[in-house]
C-alpha cells in the first residue's frame, strides 16, 4: 500500500509551471493575459493550478470551479464562487467600494448580499459583465490579480460568454492574469466549449497549455516520492504500463498495489477501490453524495441523509481521511470527479430515481438551503432527473425566473424550453404554474431574444401567435408581434415594421395603456422611410407614456421624436428636447434612454457642424457610461461619435487615441468597423496608404456581412474611391464611383451623400455629368451640407441659378458663391472657391478648409492673382501641417513650384515657364499624362474647344507641330519633374 495518497513531489510539470509563472511576471508588469490549460483528466490540471498559486508572491489569487449540473453547468457558478470568497476577505462593503459606478446591483444577480438587482434587460447583463471586470481591474491596482476559472468544459452559456467577455476585453496595463483549465478529452466535436477556445486563441494576449501525460521517469519519480522509497523495476513496468502516464492513475495504481492483491481490470474498479476500502456506511453516504454533483453543501446533505451534523461528520470523516473526499468551505467536494463519475454511474436505476427525489423533497422543504439562483436550478435538476414530470415542470418555471435574476438567459431559456417540452404530459400545467402555453412561448420568445437566438425567437412567437385569435385577444397578439418585430429588426429581415404596425393596430386607441405607449414607441424607432409617421407616431408614443407613468417609454419616444424633427439649420430649437428626456429618464433611472439620448444628441449635433458640443456631449455620455458599467457597450458607441467631431476639428491625435482606446475594449463589430473607418481616414490624409488600406479592409469585412444603413455604407464609399486614387488606379475608382451610384440612392442621405459627391466630382470626365444630376435632387440642409454643396460647386462649376437655393433657414455659412454670376469665368471660379473656403473656416473643418484653399489658390492664379494665389498657399500650408497631412502639403508645394507662385516669405518667381500661362501649364501637364482633349475638359471644367485652343497656343509657343512633341520638351526639360 502507499505511504501518500497524493505526490508531496510535484513531478514533471516544471516547463508548464514556468509559462505561467512568466505570464504572471508580465502581468506585474502590465502585460494582462490569459492562458488555456488542457488535458485529459486526472493528468494533473488542479495540482498544477495549486502550486502556482503558492508560488504566486503578493498576487491575489482568486479562484472559482464550474459546477457540473446533469448535462449542464449551473450559471456563473465559478464567478459567484470568486465574488463569495472576495465577501469573506474584503467584507461586502469593501468589494462595493471597489465596484465601478458606486453601485452593486449589477452583481446582486450573483450573490443576494449586494442588494436587488438593477432592471431587466440585455443592458442588465452587459452591465453585470463590465461590473466584475472593473471589480477585477480595481482589485489589480493595489496588487496582481489571477483569476483561476477550473473545469471549464462544465461551463454553462452564461459562464462561456462572461468568461468571453473577460478575456477579450482585458486591458493593456492592468495586472490581471486569467487562468482557466478544462478537460481536452471531454472536448468532442459538438462540445460548446470547442468554439469558445478556437475564438479565445485568436486573441493576441491568449496562450495555450496542453498538459501532457508523464514519462516513465517521471512516473517513477511520483512513485518514489508517494512510496518514500523506490519502487522495483517490475511494479513501475506495470503500473506505468496500466497509467499510461496518468498521474491520477498512478496514485490509485500504488494505493491498490501490494500485499499480493491483483489490479483492479477497468478504470471504473480502480477509482472505486478506495472508495470499497471504507466502512460500508461512508460508502453509502457518498453514493448519496454522488447524485448531488462535485460539490455539495454540508447542510443539504445532513437533510437528504437524514443524519445530524455530528453524525455526518462521523460517517465522512473516513472518506476525507482517505482522500476521497476534500474539504470545500461549507460542503464537501469528491477530490476528482471522475470518482464521483464512477459512483453516480454505479448506481441502479432504482436508486438514481430515489436518491434524486430525495434531493428535491430536502430541497423543497428548504430551499434557503443553497444560495440563489442555485437552490431552484438544481431542484429543476433533481425533479427532472427523478423523471417527476409535474414537479419537473413546476420547478422548471421557478428556475427559469431565478436564473432571469441572475441575467443567467441561456439558463433562463433552457428552463422555458423543458416547461415546454413538459407541457403536453402534465394535463393541468396551465393551473400548476398561473400562466397559459401561450404566455410561456412569448416569454421564451423574449428570453430567445435577449440570449441571441433570434431565429428560435421568431419561431417561438410565430407558434404563439398561431394559437390564438387576433380578435379575441388583440392584447397577447400585439406584445407576440412586438417582439417578432424587434427580434426581425435585429435579424435585418423584412416585414419587421408590418409586425410593428399590425401589434399598433391590434391594441385598443380608446384606452391609454402601457402596451400601445411600447409598442409605438418600438415602431417609431424603426420608421426611416416615412417622416411624418415616425414623428406622429414617436409623439403618440410619447404622450401615452406619459399618461400611463412609463418614464422609460415616455424618454425613448421622446429622443426618437426630437432626432426626427431635428433640422441642422435649426439645431438650438430642438436640444431642449434632448434635455427633456433626460430628465424623464433619470426619474426612473432609465440608464438606456439616458444613454441613447446622448448617442442621439452628439450625432445631431455633428450632423450640424457643432463639432465642439457634440463633442462635449459623447464625452459626457461616455462618463455616464462607465459611471454605470457600460462602458464597453454603450460606452464605445459613444466613441464613435467622440472621434467623428475630433477628425473633423482636426484634432486628430487625440481622435486617435479615443478609437484606440475603443478598440482596445474588443467592441461589437459593427462598431468596430466604424472606429476603423475613421482611423482610416486619418492615416490616409496623413499618407500612410498601407495604414489606411488594412483599416478599411477590417471595416469591409464587417460591413460585407450584413445590410447597413447610409450612414456607414457611404462613408465607406467615400473611403474605397479616396484609396484607390492614392494608389493611381484612377479607372478602378470611376468603376467604383458608377457601382456606387447605380446601388445606392443618395437622395434619401443628404448627410452622407454630400462628402460622396465631393470625393466623387473630383474624379472629373463624364462622371460629373451624372454628379450634377444628382446634386439639383439633392437638398442642403445645415452649415455642414452647405459646405459640401459650395465645395461642389466650386469644383463643377456649377452655379447657384443650376443647383437651387439650399433648404432650411440661411445662417450666413458660405454666402458669396451666389454673388459670383455675372463675372467672368476665372473671377467667378474664385468666387466660388472663396466661399466654400469661407464655409469649411467658420465650422472650425482645418483639413476641408486646407484643400479648398489650395481650390481657391489655383482659381486665383487662373485669374492673374498670383500674389492672392500666394497668400491661399500659406495658408493651406499652415493647417496641413499642422494636421502632419503630407500628401496635401506635398501637393501644395509642388503646385507653387510649377505655378512659380510666392508661398508666405518667398520671393517672387521670374514668370511662367516657356511664356505658357497658368492654364495652358495645367493643360500642357495633362497632354504630357496622355489625356485626351475630352479627359482634359472633363478635369478642368471647361469645354473641349476651350483645351483645343489652349493646346494650339501651346505648340505654338513651344515651337513643335504635334501633341507628342510637345510631351517630348516637357519631359526633356523635366518641366513636371517635381510632381
Amino acid at each position: 500500500m502507499s505511504i501518500h495518497a497524493v505526490s508531496p513531489l510535484f513531478v514533471g510539470r516544471a516547463g508548464e509551471l514556468s509559462a505561467l509563472e512568466r505570464a504572471l511576471a508580465g502581468a506585474r508588469t502590465g502585460a494582462a493575459s490569459t492562458v488555456l490549460v488542457g488535458g485529459e483528466a486526472g493528468v494533473g490540471k488542479t495540482r498544477l493550478v495549486r502550486e502556482f498559486a503558492d508560488r504566486a508572491g503578493e498576487a491575489m489569487v482568486l479562484v472559482g470551479g464550474c459546477l457540473e449540473l446533469g448535462t449542464e453547468g449551473l450559471p456563473f457558478a465559478p464567478f459567484t464562487a470568486v465574488l463569495r470568497g472576495l465577501v469573506r476577505e474584503l467584507g461586502r462593503d469593501g468589494v462595493a467600494a471597489l465596484v465601478p459606478g458606486g453601485t452593486t446591483r449589477g452583481l446582486a444577480r450573483l450573490l443576494p448580499e449586494f442588494g436587488e438587482p438593477d432592471g431587466d434587460g440585455s443592458e442588465a447583463r452587459a452591465r453585470l459583465f463590465e461590473q466584475l471586470l472593473g471589480l477585477l481591474e480595481r482589485l489589480a491596482e493595489d496588487r496582481p490579480v489571477v483569476l483561476v476559472i477550473e473545469d471549464a468544459h462544465w461551463a454553462d452559456r452564461s459562464t462561456r460568454d462572461l468568461l468571453s467577455f473577460l478575456v477579450r476585453y482585458q486591458r493593456s496595463g492592468v495586472r490581471l492574469l486569467i487562468v482557466v483549465t478544462y478537460r481536452a478529452d471531454e472536448l468532442h466535436r459538438t462540445h460548446p466549449l470547442r468554439p469558445l477556445l478556437a475564438e479565445l486563441g485568436r486573441v493576441d494576449w491568449v496562450a495555450r497549455l496542453e498538459l501532457r501525460r508523464l514519462t516513465r521517469r517521471e512516473v517513477v519519480e511520483q512513485a518514489a516520492s508517494i512510496l518514500e522509497r523506490d519502487p522495483s523495476g517490475p511494479d513501475m513496468d506495470l503500473i506505468y504500463a496500466r497509467s499510461e502516464g496518468n498521474p491520477l492513475f498512478v496514485e490509485a495504481l500504488l494505493s491498490e498495489s501490494g500485499v499480493g492483491e491483483a489490479l483492479p481490470e477497468s478504470l471504473r474498479d480502480l477509482l472505486l477501490a478506495g472508495v470499497e476500502r471504507l466502512p460500508d456506511d461512508t460508502q453509502e453516504l457518498l453514493r448519496v453524495a454522488s447524485a448531488g454533483g462535485q460539490r455539495i453543501e454540508h447542510d443539504l446533505l445532513s437533510a437528504v441523509a437524514g443524519r445530524d451534523d455530528v453524525a455526518l461528520s462521523n460517517a465522512l470523516r473516513p472518506a476525507v481521511a482517505g482522500n476521497v473526499l476534500v474539504v470545500d468551505g461549507e460542503g464537501y467536494s469528491f477530490r476528482h470527479a471522475l470518482i464521483r463519475e464512477a459512483l453516480h454511474d454505479d448506481l441502479l436505476p432504482g436508486e438514481h430515481t430515489r436518491l434524486h427525489t430525495r434531493f428535491a423533497e430536502a430541497l423543497e422543504r428548504d430551499l434557503s438551503i443553497l444560495p440563489v439562483p442555485r437552490g431552484a436550478i438544481e431542484l429543476a435538476h433533481h425533479w427532472h432527473a427523478a423523471h417527476d414530470t409535474t414537479w419537473a415542470l413546476i420547478s422548471a418555471w421557478h428556475a427559469a425566473a431565478a436564473a432571469r435574476r441572475s441575467a443567467a438567459y441561456d439558463e433562463q431559456l433552457r428552463m422555458l424550453s423543458r416547461v415546454l417540452e413538459l407541457w403536453d404530459h402534465v394535463p393541468d400545467a396551465a393551473e400548476r404554474i398561473g400562466v397559459d402555453h401561450v404566455d410561456v412561448l412569448r416569454q421564451t420568445a423574449t428570453v430567445a431574444h435577449l440570449a441571441g437566438e433570434y431565429e428560435r425567437a421568431i419561431a417561438l412567437a410565430t407558434a404563439g401567435l398561431a394559437e390564438i385569435d387576433e380578435t379575441a385577444e388583440p392584447a397577447r397578439a400585439a406584445r407576440l408581434l412586438r417582439q417578432r418585430g424587434l427580434t426581425g429588426y435585429d435579424l435585418s429581415r423584412l416585414g419587421h415594421v408590418d409586425d410593428l404596425r399590425r401589434a399598433a393596430s391590434l391594441v385598443p386607441a380608446d384606452k391609454p395603456s402601457k402596451l400601445r405607449a411600447q409598442v409605438l414607441e418600438s415602431l417609431a424607432r424603426m420608421l426611416y422611410d416615412d417622416w411624418q409617421e415616425r414623428i406622429s407616431t414617436a409623439q403618440l408614443a410619447m404622450e401615452l407614456g406619459h399618461e400611463v407613468g412609463d418614464a422609460n417609454t415616455e424618454a425613448h419616444a421622446l429622443i426618437s421624436l426630437t432626432w426626427a424633427r431635428c433640422q441642422f439649420s435649426d439645431i438650438d430649437a430642438y436640444l431642449d428636447g434632448f434635455a427633456e428626456a433626460r430628465r424623464i429618464a433619470a426619474t426612473a433611472d432609465a440608464h438606456n434612454a439616458m444613454l441613447r439620448g446622448a448617442i442621439s444628441e452628439s450625432d445631431v449635433l455633428e450632423g450640424a457642424g457643432r463639432h465642439e458640443r457634440a463633442a462635449q456631449v459623447a464625452r459626457d455620455g461616455i462618463a455616464e457610461a462607465e459611471r454605470y458599467g457600460v462602458a464597453r457597450t454603450s460606452g464605445t458607441f459613444l466613441s464613435i461619435n467622440l472621434a467623428e467631431p475630433l477628425v473633423s476639428l482636426g484634432r486628430w491625435d487625440e481622435a486617435l487615441k479615443v478609437i484606440e482606446h475603443a478598440l482596445e475594449l474588443m467592441p461589437p463589430p459593427p462598431y468596430r468597423a466604424s472606429l476603423q473607418g475613421l482611423a482610416s481616414d486619418i492615416a490616409l490624409a496623413r499618407g500612410r496608404v498601407d495604414r489606411a488600406e488594412e483599416l478599411f479592409a477590417a471595416s469591409r469585412s464587417v460591413l460585407a456581412r450584413g445590410r447597413f444603413r447610409d450612414q456607414s455604407v457611404l462613408p465607406h464609399a467615400c473611403r474605397e474611391v479616396e484609396l484607390l486614387v492614392a494608389r493611381g488606379r484612377l479607372e478602378e475608382a470611376r468603376e467604383a464611383a458608377v457601382r456606387t451610384l447605380r446601388e445606392q440612392d443618395l437622395v434619401a442621405s443628404p448627410r452622407y451623400a454630400w462628402p460622396l459627391l465631393v470625393t466623387l466630382a473630383q474624379l472629373g470626365g463624364e462622371l460629373v455629368t451624372e454628379l450634377r444630376s444628382v446634386a439639383r435632387r439633392l437638398e442642403a440642409e445645415g452649415d455642414c451640407q452647405e459646405a459640401h454643396r459650395l465645395t461642389f460647386m466650386a469644383l463643377t462649376g456649377l452655379s447657384e441659378s443650376e443647383l437651387g437655393p439650399r433648404s432650411g433657414a440661411d445662417s450666413g455659412v458660405g454666402s458669396g458663391a451666389g454673388s459670383a454670376a455675372g463675372l467672368d469665368g476665372a473671377s467667378r471660379r474664385l468666387k466660388m472657391w472663396d466661399a466654400a473656403v469661407a464655409a469649411w473656416a467658420g465650422l472650425r473643418e482645418p483639413y476641408s478648409e486646407a484643400w479648398t484653399l489650395e481650390g481657391a489658390a489655383r482659381a486665383a492664379l487662373e485669374a492673374g492673382d498670383r500674389q492672392g494665389a500666394g497668400v491661399r498657399l500659406a495658408r493651406a500650408r499652415e493647417l496641413a501641417e499642422q494636421l502632419g497631412a503630407a500628401p496635401l502639403v506635398e501637393r501644395l508645394d509642388a503646385f507653387a513650384r510649377r505655378g512659380h507662385v510666392a508661398v508666405a516669405d518667398e520671393p517672387a518667381p521670374d514668370g511662367l515657364p516657356l511664356g505658357l500661362t497658368a492654364r495652358e501649364l495645367e493643360v500642357l501637364r495633362h497632354v504630357a499624362e496622355g489625356h485626351s482633349n475630352r479627359d482634359i475638359a472633363g478635369k478642368l471644367f471647361i469645354s473641349v474647344k476651350t483645351v483645343s485652343v489652349h493646346v494650339s497656343n501651346i505648340l505654338a509657343k513651344l515651337g513643335v507641330a504635334s501633341r507628342g512633341e510637345a510631351s517630348a520638351v516637357a519631359h526633356r526639360i523635366r518641366l513636371f519633374a517635381d510632381e
